[in-house]
C-alpha cells in the first residue's frame, strides 16, 4: 500500500523512489511487524484474561503443565494481525504470489479460529470436530493449488518443476501432480505446526528461523542474477514474498516476547494452523519443497511422532514414546520444558543451515 504512495510521492521528491527497493521493505516489514505485536501484546493478553480465554490442560500429561490451565490461548491472533498489517503496508498487493498468501493466512486462521472458539469459549474440549477441520483444511487448499496450477505461466516451466537439492540439472515437470504435491504441503504443515506447538515458544522459533530462510530463498529465486550465480531457477515475482517472510519473522519475535517460557500466551489453531500452511505455501511457491522437508525437520518429528505412536497402539497395542507429540515423550524422561525447548531450536537452527546450504551446493 506505502509502496503506491511513495511512488505517487516520488513525482514530487525522487527520495521516495528508495521505497521501490525491497531490502528496505523487508527490513521496515519485520520492524513494522515486531513493533506491532509488543505494542499490541499486553492488551490483547489482559483482554483474553478478561474473557476468560484460557488454556485447557490434559491431565494426563507432564504435571509441570497443570499450573499452565488457564493461560491465555488464541494469541495467534496477534501474529497474524501483525503479519497483515505489515504486509499490507509494504508489499506490492498486485503480486499475485502475496494475494495468494494473504488469503492462505486468513482462511486457515479462520479454521483454527472456530476451532479455539469451540474449546475455551464454549468450554467444548473437542473443538471443531477432527472431520470438519480436516474438511475445510483441504477445501482450502484444494482451491489454492488449483489456482496455482492452472495460472502458472507455461513459459516458465519452473513454475510447476520439482526442484532436487544438490542437482542443478534434475528438475522434473511435476503435471498435475503439482496440486497434489500443494495440497499435502499445506494440509501437512498446518497439522505438523499445530501438533509442535505445546511447549513455551517451542513452535513459533522453528517457524521465524524456517520464513526467514524462505526470504532467503525467495530474494534469490526472483532475482534474474543471483538465481544464474546459484543455479537455481528463475521465477519472476516470487522475490515480493520476501517480505511476507519477513512481517512472519517480527511477528514471530513480537509473539516470543510473550511466549517465551513461562509463556503469558498460548498460539493456539488460529495460529498454528495459518503458519503452518503458510510456511507450506511459500514452499511451494519457491519451489523449494524437499528442502522443507529439511529445514522443517522438527515439524516433521512432531507429526511422525503422533502417527508411529497411534499406529503402534493400534496395530500392537504399545506405544513407542512415553508420549507423543515427542516433546512430551522428553519431558516425562526428566528433561525440563526449557531444555526440551531450546534444544529443539538448535536442532532447526542446524536443519535451516543445511537447507540454505543447498543453494550453493549444486
Amino acid at each position: 500500500m506505502l509502496i503506491w504512495l511513495a511512488e505517487w510521492l516520488s513525482k514530487f521528491d525522487a527520495g521516495f523512489n528508495v521505497v521501490q527497493y525491497l531490502t528496505l521493505r523487508a527490513i521496515l516489514s519485520t520492524l513494522t511487524a515486531l513493533l506491532i505485536a509488543i505494542l499490541i501484546g499486553p492488551k490483547m493478553i489482559r483482554w483474553l484474561q478478561t474473557m476468560q480465554i484460557g488454556q485447557t490442560v490434559r491431565d494426563d500429561g507432564p504435571q509441570s503443565h497443570l499450573s499452565k490451565a488457564g493461560t491465555p490461548t488464541m494469541g495467534g491472533l496477534l501474529i497474524l494481525a501483525a503479519i497483515l498489517i505489515s504486509v499490507l503496508l509494504w508489499a506490492d498487493l498486485t503480486n499475485k504470489y502475496v494475494v495468494v498468501t494473504l488469503v492462505v493466512i486468513v482462511a486457515y486462521g479462520l479454521v483454527g479460529f472456530v476451532d479455539d472458539y469451540r474449546k475455551v469459549v464454549r468450554k467444548d474440549p473437542k473443538g471443531l470436530i477432527a472431520r470438519w477441520k480436516y474438511f475445510w483444511q483441504s477445501v482450502i487448499a484444494v482451491v489454492v493449488s488449483a489456482f496455482l496450477y492452472y495460472t502458472a505461466n507455461p513459459q516458465i516451466a519452473a513454475e510447476t518443476a520439482l526442484i532436487v537439492p544438490f542437482f542443478k540439472e534434475v528438475m522434473p515437470q511435476l503435471g498435475v501432480f503439482y496440486m497434489v504435491i500443494a495440497y499435502f504441503a499445506l494440509v501437512g504443515t498446518s497439522n505438523a505446526v499445530n501438533l509442535t506447538d505445546g511447549l513455551d515458544g517451542l513452535a513459533i522459533v522453528p517457524i521465524i528461523l524456517v520464513a526467514g530462510a524462505f526470504a532467503i530463498f525467495a530474494y534469490v529465486t526472483g532475482n534474474i542474477n543471483f538465481s544464474a550465480y546459484l543455479n537455481i531457477p528463475f521465477i519472476p515475482m516470487t522475490s515480493e514474498l520476501v517480505i511476507v517472510c519477513t512481517a512472519i519473522v517480527g511477528a514471530g519475535l513480537g509473539f516470543l516476547w510473550f511466549n517465551t517460557y513461562p509463556a503469558q500466551v498460548f498460539m493456539g489453531d488460529v495460529g498454528s494452523l495459518s503458519l503452518g500452511a503458510t510456511l507450506g505455501l511459500l514452499a511451494i511457491l519457491v519451489r523449494q519443497e524437499i528442502v522443507f522437508i529439511v529445514m522443517g525437520g522438527v515439524f516433521v518429528v512432531e507429526a511422525l511422532s503422533v502417527i508411529l505412536q497411534v499406529g503402534s497402539f493400534k496395530m500392537r497395542g504399545k506405544r513407542i514414546f512415553r508420549m507423543a507429540p515427542i516433546h512430551h515423550h522428553y519431558e516425562l524422561k526428566g528433561w525440563p520444558e526449557p531444555r526440551v525447548i531450546v534444544r529443539f531450536w538448535i536442532i532447526s537452527l542446524i536443519l535451516v543451515l543445511i537447507g540454505l546450504a543447498t543453494l550453493k551446493l549444486r
